[in-house]
C-alpha cells in the first residue's frame, strides 16, 4: 500500500494573522502545544524566526524521547512558517537525513485567522513497506501519517484555546 506523504489540518482562531504567526514561529513555544514537542533550543543569538535559523526540538512519545535538527524555511509573518527536520538522535540530533517538513499558513477570515498545519514526509528514499513497517513500530500501530492527523488536530486546538485566552476582546 502505498504511503500517505502528506496530511494537513484548519482551525479558526480569534486572533489576528500576525498574533497566531508570533506564537507559532517560536520553536521554544511549540511545546506549549504539541502532544509530543516538550519545546526547542535555537542555535544562536537571534531571535525572531527567519529563514536558516536552525533549532534542535525536544520530543517525547510514551516512554521514548528524542532530539530533531530543523531548519526554518519560510518566515513570512502573518502569512507562512514552515522548517524541515533534518537529523534525529536520542540526546543529540546525530543522524542526518530528511525525515519531515512542518508547514503553518495563516489566513485572515473574517477578522480571525484560519491556521492550517501539514506535516509532509520527507523520507521519499524509503521503501513504503519499511517505512510503514517502522511507523507501526513508532506510533503503536499506525502510519506515521495517520498518526499525525491526531497530533495536528490537537496542536491545532490546543494553541486555539491558548490564544483566545491571551486575546483582549474575544469574549472567551
Amino acid at each position: 500500500m502505498p504511503r500517505t506523504m502528506s496530511v494537513a489540518d484548519s482551525i479558526i482562531i480569534d486572533a489576528t494573522p500576525a498574533q497566531v504567526y508570533e506564537q507559532l514561529s517560536d520553536p521554544t513555544a511549540m511545546g506549549r502545544w504539541s502532544p509530543e514537542n516538550r519545546g526547542a533550543t535555537v542555535h544562536g543569538d537571534r531571535r525572531g524566526a527567519y529563514v536558516g535559523m536552525v533549532f534542535d526540538g525536544r520530543n517525547k512519545r510514551g516512554g521514548g524521547s528524542w532530539t530533531t535538527r530543523c531548519t526554518v524555511t519560510a518566515a513570512d509573518p502573518g502569512e507562512r512558517f514552515a522548517f524541515r527536520v533534518h537529523a534525529i538522535g536520542l540526546r543529540r540530533p546525530r543522524l542526518p537525513g530528511p525525515i519531515a517538513t512542518w508547514e503553518y499558513r495563516f489566513e485572515a477570515v473574517d477578522g480571525a485567522t484560519r491556521v492550517t498545519e501539514t506535516w509532509t514526509d520527507d523520507r521519499r528514499r524509503w521503501p513504503d513497506f519499511l517505512a510503514n513497517g517502522f511507523d507501526r513500530v513508532a506510533t503503536g500501530g499506525k502510519t506515521f501519517a495517520q498518526f499525525q492527523v491526531g497530533n495536528i488536530r490537537t496542536t491545532l486546538e490546543r494553541l486555539k484555546a491558548a490564544l483566545e485566552a491571551d486575546t483582549p476582546g474575544t469574549g472567551s
